[in-house]
């Protein structure tokens, strides 16, 4: 479980093997075992002794801005690769096979967004021909992205803008899922203008803490990307690889309209948008685990949804270290 801790002045420390969790004069003990991350998004204190056992248990403890992005975490000292992982990383960024696995991730994301739509046009009839219509121009789009060959660097700019393209088709169709009093203009984001892009981006940020620890664990460089380009901090393979998992966010915040389950309350508004209050964040948050702790039959094993972003990495890193090793003996 990810122990996520939303209210302000919140205590957490160690007692033996327990994290105890103090909010006023509330107390609440969870067992180690359990916790895979902790999550921090309002004022709180940790005791030396809690960060020690967090370490101990290889948790890593994650800072989120009020969008749900991680700004900061604290992780074990430990290395969790070989250079061989990283220095094969590096090599591929500037081959045509980084232009493929580039391609690959775009198309899986691709075909992720048709697949909703088509699902979605089985249980909305009333708007099956405007869906169609959206269906059909994402999959032009797809057979382009397909015919694209070369080295990532000189095709990065037409990736990019198929993708813009695909983008403004798919969040168009999107919004027509929506009911009338949430749909919204354009996609937003630091802040949302709108409830749901609001929720949409808190859940992109739970995925990147997700995505990024999932890296870190399979001794992958989350700054060394292969699509979008590498700048300072920016965590460029992070940015790459969360792609072929946005839809995940994508269905969630959907359903939890259709559910009828969003209300104003959960909003708080700024002078240039909208924030997710503590209300809100337990709704998504509790919608979202729900969503990612589901049990799916995944390359022949049966595992947790969220735990194929961790099998891949490690399936990548293996890929890449294999590789090597064979081109070195």
């Amino acid at each position: 479980m990810d122990l996520i801790l939303t209210t302000f002045g919140t205590y957490l420390h160690r007692q033996g093997e327990m994290f105890l969790i103090k909010i006023k004069e509330q107390k609440k003990e969870i067992s180690s075992r359990k916790v895979r991350s902790i999550c921090i998004t309002t004022g709180a204190s940790l005791s030396t002794d809690a960060i020690l056992l967090a370490l101990e248990k290889n948790i890593d403890i994650v800072f989120l801005d009020p969008t749900g992005h991680p700004y900061g975490r604290i992780w074990h000292g430990k290395p969790s690769s070989t250079t061989a992982i990283r220095r094969e990383q590096l090599r591929l960024a500037d081959t045509e096979k980084g232009l493929q696995l580039a391609l690959e991730w775009m198309l899986q994301k691709m075909d992720n967004q048709i697949e909703f739509l088509q699902s979605s046009r089985q249980k909305r009839t009333r708007i099956s021909a405007q869906l169609t219509e959206k269906i059909e121009a994402l999959t032009i789009l797809r057979s382009a992205l397909c015919n694209i060959t070369g080295c990532i660097n000189e095709s990065r700019g037409t990736i990019m803008g198929i993708e813009g393209r695909a983008g403004r088709t798919y969040w168009e169709a999107v919004n027509k899922l929506l009911p009338e009093n949430f749909q919204f203009n354009a996609r937003s984001r630091n802040p949302a203008k709108d409830e749901f892009n609001c929720l949409l981006n808190y859940a992109y940020g739970v995925l990147y803490n997700t995505v990024e620890r999932a890296c870190i664990l399979a001794g992958l460089d989350p700054y060394v990307g292969f699509l979008h380009t590498d700048h300072y901090q920016k965590k460029s393979l992070v940015f790459d690889l969360i792609e072929r998992y946005r839809i995940w966010a994508d269905e969630t915040v959907v359903n939890l309209f259709a559910a009828r389950k969003v209300k104003q309350s959960q909003f708080d508004r700024l002078h240039n948008g909208l924030t997710l209050n503590k209300e809100g964040k337990a709704i998504l948050m509790e919608a979202f685990n729900s969503y990612l702790d589901q049990g799916i039959h995944y390359r022949n094993r049966n595992i947790k949804r969220r735990d194929t972003i961790q099998f891949d990495c490690h399936r990548l890193a293996n890929e890449w270290i294999g590789k090597y090793q064979h081109e070195n003996d």
